[in-house]
């Protein structure tokens, strides 16, 4: 796989409350991804990017709210974020990555 695609497919990190919790306590690190990005995809580009084992990828498709300006209404855009395990002991700094 090309490094471009691999950087298409990692599209940044979303740095919420509970993501933070989950990265330091269960070693889930949240990413947004590429809407068309595979579980093995993901997997290869974070194993190769990061230099970690990735453990296991989960997928959620994160549905655009529907927003009103007076009159008008609107929708924000879709999105897809992929939770990645990475293997007890290793750690990701995301900070570099962005």
């Amino acid at each position: 796989m090309k490094i471009e695609r691999l950087y298409n497919i990692l599209q940044g990190t979303k740095d919420t409350e509970k993501s933070l919790v989950a990265a330091d306590a269960l070693g889930k690190i949240t990413f947004k991804v590429c809407k068309k990005a595979t579980k093995t995809e993901i997997k290869h580009a974070v194993e190769k990017l990061f230099n970690v084992s990735v453990q296991a990828v989960n997928i959620i498709n994160v549905r655009g709210k529907i927003k009103r300006f007076k009159q008008i209404e609107g929708r924000r855009p879709g999105w897809k974020k992929a939770l990645v395990t990475i293997a007890a002991g290793q750690d990701i700094n995301v900070y570099d990555f962005e």
